[in-house]
């Protein structure tokens, strides 16, 4: 035998209210509430004996019986209604009994109607429109019966009712109703004061998805599971667990936490509510507080209305700290992250180093502007000051209401029912999910991460390299391009820190560059440009004298060849001598994969690299060297303190922070402790100052051998950038290689008649150094790709 089938017509749109995001077809209709069966039968009945009571009121003499049977005749209409709202209720009665009687109606009377209308309108749309129409249909019955009451118009009726309503009261009442006026002025006041900030997105609203997050895969499976628990919390309750209410993703801005908060509403079908990050910032004290405890209403309401609400705290460090820097929180102790006082950009700095070496050179830094704090001091920072999100107790009341929402709530359950003895109510579950983003998480007050009201923390970091070629695929699936799998692979390469909103914003810069030069089809070249254009910056408007510019060159050239022959833990990205803001060139690299460990190998030849310009620039102008080495100098000082008093990278392997902590050592790393009347932190410097010297004289001289031993390659780098400025990564590497780049053509480099040319240039120019004077050559004109020829050599043979 077999079972029937069922020819229920199958959900279209988003679920109605108090149903799971995606029912199943019941066989009868859902049971109702005693309160939601007889509500308008009481409406309708209520509304007919206050008609009776007008009636009586404005014949004294007139007793209910009479008034009664007077208004069953000219007020019928209200009994009508209670009538067919009654029919209404058996018929519903009757369909949650029968599945036959309730399957005809739903689908051979109203069948047709009903999938018509869901086509056109989702349930979330036909609810609240339904509930405008409820609320306008009820002011239309309070009109009609108060007109009827007052023997006017519905319309005038609604304006006179007040009045008359205050006339009528005792003298006593009149007073307190004046004192409550103006109680509720100031109410009203604070009211509308603690209104906005905070902006509730039906399911409807939001067409985010999971498939519509990319690059964050390892963090999307770990938030599904909080989906899962928030659709079926039974299943982990009824085991004696608890759901997981609590959810903060922190990491560094643009990489998807908003957006990822958003995929979590549009799957789960709940309503989404965001608190913007400057909604507790205000005029007054205490309007931050009423703003917390209104939002909480809100979401319970909502909560247990539609089952489940999302709610979304945006830049959480606005509202979630109370100044306190020294605090221990997501990942380590806080205060580490600060931003760096270098800049990275520059040429003469840190854009040589990769980026956890310019991290620990920031610290550095930072730690010798600020005095040693003694051991076992604590530190403390008062809140409350230009440090605390919001206003005073603004954070309290949101810790509160995290831990408050088992209270029993409603005054007559709290104080109604103690006042009879009778143990209050406890409150329903409320099927709140919090989450917060914030690219600031040791900002965040402990009392706030702790388990029970952030119960899951997620760092949101940089897409890996798999993450970021899928989010390159994804943008440039929204334009047209000729961009193959082998280019998305190495644009992902050389964007090593991409997030999905600056690799929104470079496939949008290639776009508007190509829209620019006439095309539609994104190119290549054009993707190269925008990388340029989007990390340095638009070039300041001014020229270099011919000198100057040669010798910038130079400089930037003797970084390249050294990064080239020595790095192979980073690639060269780009090569600039445009100016910029704080810099006359620079050399990017980039880690061609992603690595999580460092070599002392490595840390070697990002001090080679470093060292490259103060070699080169005394090799190439006979000894002479530029002020422009000195950020050079201070990353390749740094890293060398590091590698010789922390890493153990050094001729000895003592840490020197512990021994000066400690008090013993002595110069050299030898045994026994300093000599007398010398204090341990002034030997142990000096013997930390000679190591390091010792060491930056050995890697320099093997600077300049590399320098010496690349002579032409170094003149062939320099004069590709005073041709063209800026070179990519590629194009160096065709320079140095002999072969053709994207806007240089390297195989000119090897030939001899060439070389010899640019020795010529480069010893006039250096005559023109020493004597101050214009050089007496023009730039030699080659290494351009055909297509470039005829326009570069047009102006390698201006007139001067």
């Amino acid at each position: 035998m077999t079972a029937p089938v069922d020819t229920t017509p199958p959900h279209e749109g988003l679920t109605p209210p108090d149903e799971p995001p995606h029912p199943k077809n019941q066989a009868t209709r859902k049971p109702m509430s005693l309160w939601a069966r007889t509500r308008l039968i009481l409406l309708f009945v209520l509304a007919w004996f206050v008609v009776v009571w007008g009636s009586m009121a404005d014949n004294p003499i007139l007793p209910f019986s009479d008034a009664a049977v007077i208004q069953l005749r000219d007020s019928q209409w209200l009994l009508w209604l209670a009538g067919l709202e009654l029919l209404r209720q058996i018929h519903f009665l009757v369909s949650e009994r029968s599945p036959r009687y309730h399957r005809f109606w739903t689908q051979k009377v109203f069948g047709g109607t009903d999938r018509a209308l869901r086509r056109k309108f989702s349930d979330w749309t036909r609810f609240r429109l339904a509930r405008v129409i409820k609320v306008v249909l009820f002011l239309v019955l309070v009109a009609v019966v108060a007109g009827q009451v007052l023997d006017t118009s519905p319309v005038l009726a609604i304006f006179q009712a007040p009045a008359l309503l205050y006339q009528a009261l005792p003298l006593i009442a009149q007073l307190a109703f004046a004192f409550f006026f103006i109680a509720f002025q100031f109410i009203g006041l604070f009211w509308l004061l603690s209104r906005g900030g905070m902006e509730t997105y039906y399911p409807d609203d939001i067409t985010t998805r999971f498939k519509d997050v990319w690059g964050q895969d390892h963090v999307v499976e770990r938030v599904k599971e909080n989906i899962v628990f928030l659709e079926n919390p039974e299943e982990i309750e009824a085991k004696g667990g608890y759901v997981p209410s609590g959810l903060l993703l922190w990491g560094p801005p643009g990489t998807g936490k908003t957006l990822m908060a958003e995929a979590v509403a549009g799957e789960t079908g709940k309503p989404y509510v965001f608190v913007d990050p400057g909604a507790f910032t205000n005029m007054f004290m205490g309007i931050g507080i009423l703003k917390v405890k209104s939002l909480f209403r809100k979401l319970r309401r909502l909560a247990l209305r539609y089952g489940g609400v999302i709610v979304f705290f945006d830049e959480a460090d606005a509202l979630g700290n109370r100044g306190a820097l020294a605090q221990t929180g997501p990942g380590g102790a806080r205060g580490t992250g600060a931003a760096a006082p270098f800049q990275s950009a520059g040429c003469h700095g840190f854009s040589y180093l990769s980026d956890d070496t310019r991290s620990l050179l920031t610290r550095s830094a930072m730690q010798t502007t600020q005095e040693p704090i003694a051991a076992g001091r604590s530190r403390f920072v008062m809140g409350g000051g230009g440090m605390g999100g919001g206003d005073m107790g603004t954070l309290q009341a949101l810790l509160a209401e995290l831990s408050g929402l088992k209270k029993p709530r409603g005054i007559v359950n709290r104080l109604g029912r103690r006042a009879l003895g009778m143990r209050p109510k406890p409150p329903p579950k409320y099927r709140i999910l919090v989450m917060m983003a914030t690219n600031m998480p040791e900002a965040l007050d402990e009392a706030l991460l702790r388990p029970g009201r952030i119960d899951r923390i997620y760092r949101v970091g940089y897409p890996s390299k798999a993450g970021r070629i899928r989010t390159y695929e994804g943008y440039f699936d929204k334009v047209t391009h000729e961009l193959e799998a082998e280019q998305l692979d190495k644009l992902a390469t050389i964007t090593p820190y991409a997030t999905g909103a600056t690799i929104k914003d470079l496939v949008n810069e290639s776009l508007i560059i190509a829209i620019r030069d006439g095309r539609e089809v994104i190119t290549w070249k054009d993707v190269m440009r925008a990388k340029q254009l989007k990390d340095l910056g638009p070039p300041e408007d001014v020229e270099y004298i011919e000198r100057e510019r040669h010798a910038v060159a130079v400089h930037e050239a003797c970084h390249a060849v050294v990064a080239y022959r020595t790095r192979r833990h980073m690639e060269i990205d780009l090569a600039t001598i445009e100016k910029g803001s704080d810099y006359l060139g620079m050399v990017a690299s980039i880690p061609p994969e992603d690595q999580f460990t460092r070599w002392r190998s490595e840390y070697v030849a990002d001090i080679l690299v470093s060292l490259a310009s103060l070699a080169g620039e005394r090799m190439f102008f006979d000894g002479d060297s530029s002020s422009g080495v000195s950020g050079d100098l201070e990353s390749a000082t740094a890293v060398a303190s590091f590698m010789e008093g922390y890493w153990g990278m050094g001729s000895t392997v003592s840490s020197y922070s512990t021994a000066r902590r400690l008090e013993v050592g002595s110069p050299g790393g030898g045994r026994g402790g300093p000599p007398k009347g010398e204090s341990t932190e002034k030997v142990l410097r000096a013997a930390l100052a000679d190591r390091i010297e010792d060491q930056l004289s050995e890697l320099l001289e093997k600077a300049e051998a590399i320098l010496r031993d690349n002579r032409a390659g170094v003149l062939a780098i320099a004069h590709a950038l005073e041709t063209h400025k800026t070179l990519t990564g590629d194009d160096i590497e065709a320079v140095l290689e002999g072969r053709k780049g994207i806007t240089v053509d390297g195989t000119a480099y090897f030939q001899p008649g060439f070389v010899a040319r640019l020795e010529e240039y480069h010893a006039a120019a250096a005559g023109a150094h020493r004597g101050h004077s214009p050089v007496s050559l023009s730039l030699p004109a080659g290494g351009h790709l055909p297509n470039e020829a005829d326009a570069a050599a047009s102006v390698a043979h201006e007139p001067r």
